[in-house]
């Protein structure tokens, strides 16, 4: 990793807040981009325009993921803008190259029922522990639903997070910041039930621990690819896809039934942890008969002449 990249890194956790996992991510970027260039006899510092540009058409070659093409592309432009910034270079290699247009894919969405469905299922756990697993299930996935929490939201709650039976969680999203999330008497009730069988899971040899779904495991808590696993198999045992259910449609449901119920968009997107409101407008989508129907039935115009 060059000299560049590791500035680079340290900026973008310092002063943008950015999580472990886009640090990560954003590295690996940089690290394909710097084998794309070596390939060419080129570097991160010497790169040109023509360099950039086969690079970003190369991405659209590969088959990526859209998602996955355009992060790289946007992790491009913000490390050349940096370096451009620091007096590394007099010129961005990366600016006269235009990024495709990518549509943004609609979110998977449960109905109110699949999700009563997912949430029956999960208590039914069987075999040896399945009353802890099932309270611990439940827990999860009403948490999830009711405060439409990120799956890495949901697995860094504290059991600090919960004590008093709180009526809003406090929880850090992206970029660390805070908001919070209000829970209902279900939620509320699940997390309860799970509390007596939480020291079931704690490590072995562990007495105490802060988090509020501890695991055996090497993370000492449950980790967001396990929780994605449990769910898939509750999906199958509640009779739906399991390829239409993980922790992330969960939090897409909670969006979209809010919506469909009345809520206002700004709400939505408070309850979210949105930076940017155009995230969340997304989601109208689902609302889109409703709010036809309040033109037809409120709109002066729209209605019929007696």
């Amino acid at each position: 990793m060059s000299g560049w990249t590791e500035a680079f890194l340290e900026m973008m956790a310092a002063e943008r807040g950015a999580s472990r996992n886009t640090l990560t991510a954003y590295h690996n970027d940089l690290v394909d981009l710097s084998g794309f260039l070596a390939s060419r006899g080129e570097a991160l510092e010497t790169a040109g325009p023509p360099d950039v540009e086969a690079y970003f058409s190369e991405l659209g070659a590969r088959g990526l993921a859209p998602a996955t093409a355009a992060r790289r592309r946007a992790a491009v432009r913000q490390f050349y803008r940096f370096v451009v910034g620091e007096g590394w270079r007099p010129d961005d290699p990366s600016r006269r190259v235009a990024a495709p247009r990518q549509g943004r894919p609609l979110p998977k969405v449960l109905s109110a029922a699949e999700v009563e469905r997912l949430i029956a299922a999960a208590g039914q756990e069987t075999g040896e522990d399945g009353e802890a697993r099932a309270a611990r299930l439940v827990a999860l996935v009403e948490l999830t639903y009711a405060a439409g929490l990120r799956v890495s939201e949901l697995t860094a709650l504290t059991l600090a997070a919960v004590g008093g039976d709180p009526a809003y969680l406090i929880v850090r999203g992206k970029g660390g910041k805070e908001r919070l999330a209000p829970l209902g008497e279900r939620a509320r009730a699940a997390v309860k039930a799970w509390l007596p069988y939480r020291r079931d899971f704690l490590p072995k040899g562990v007495r105490e621990s802060p988090w509020l779904f501890p695991s055996r495991g090497k993370a000492g808590r449950l980790t967001p690819r396990r929780f994605g696993q449990l769910l898939e198999a509750t999906a199958q045992a509640a009779g739906i896809d399991p390829a239409r259910v993980s922790p992330h449609v969960l939090r897409h449901a909670f969006a979209t039934h809010l919506l469909e119920g009345g809520a206002d968009l700004r709400v939505v997107q408070t309850l979210l942890g949105h930076s940017d409101i155009a995230t969340t407008q997304i989601y109208t989508h689902v609302a889109q008969e409703r709010l036809a129907e309040v033109v037809r039935t409120r709109h002066p115009l729209a209605r019929r002449p007696r």
